[in-house]
C-alpha cells in the first residue's frame, strides 16, 4: 500500500515561519559584518562551492545541525555557546526556516532567518564570496 502523507515540506515550512522571526534581506544586510551577530550558513558543502558563500559565515550542514548546537553532544561546536544572534539561511530560506525552528526549539537565541535565503542575498548585490576554483568561472 503506498505512502499517504498528511504534512507536506511547505505547511512544515509555512509553520516554522510562523514561529521564528524571518528577516528581508534587506535587514539582514544591515546585520552582516556586525560582531554580535553570527551568519549560519545550512546548504551542502557542494551548494559553497558552486554558488558562493556569504563573507564570514559559519557553515554547519543541515544534518549536523542538533548535534552541533547541542553542548552536550561529542560534536557541539563553540560558535554556538556564544552570546550572539545567530541568522540562518539555505538557498531560498525554506530549509532555514526548519533550522531556526529547531534551534530555537532547543534553546539558541535569539535566532532569525533569512527569508529567500542565498537566493535573495545574491539578488540583493550583497557580498559574496567565490571559492578559488570559480572565481575564474564567475
Amino acid at each position: 500500500m503506498p505512502q499517504r502523507i498528511t504534512v507536506h515540506a511547505d505547511d512544515l515550512v509555512a509553520q516554522a515561519e510562523r514561529e521564528i522571526e524571518n528577516l528581508e534581506v534587506a535587514d539582514a544586510v544591515k546585520l552582516h559584518g556586525r560582531d554580535d551577530v553570527v551568519f549560519i550558513d545550512i546548504r551542502d558543502i557542494r551548494e559553497l562551492g558552486r554558488d558562493g558563500r556569504v563573507p564570514g559565515a559559519f557553515h554547519c550542514p543541515r544534518g549536523m545541525l542538533e548535534f552541533w548546537i547541542d553542548p552536550a553532544s561529542k560534536y557541539h561546536k563553540d560558535v554556538f555557546a556564544q552570546d550572539k544572534r545567530f541568522v540562518f539561511f539555505c538557498a531560498a530560506g525554506a530549509r532555514s526556516a526548519l533550522a531556526t525552528q529547531t534551534a530555537q526549539r532547543m534553546g539558541l537565541k535569539p535566532v532569525a532567518h533569512i527569508r529567500g535565503g542565498f537566493g535573495a542575498w545574491k539578488a540583493a548585490g550583497a557580498p559574496v564570496e567565490l571559492d578559488e576554483q570559480r572565481k575564474g568561472k564567475a
